[in-house]
């Protein structure tokens, strides 16, 4: 399960909410392929407040990044 993270009201990096590392939109960082992975596969994501994404959304927000 993975949270949104924001900093000044911009998206920066997501949680990883197991162990609560936070993981940067940095496209080398192997943390974050895995996220990436995992979140397209079905793995729950949470918005910047707490709520949960449908695969929709969360489809379209993969798309955004890098």
């Amino acid at each position: 399960m993975y949270k949104l993270a924001k900093f000044e009201n911009q998206i920066v990096s997501v949680t990883r909410l197991s162990d609560m590392l936070s993981i940067p939109f940095a496209p080398d960082n192997t943390d974050y392929r895995t996220f990436k992975e995992e979140v397209l596969a079905g793995a729950e994501l949470q918005d910047v407040d707490g709520n949960v994404m449908s695969q929709e959304q969360v489809n379209k927000f993969i798309k955004t990044l890098p």
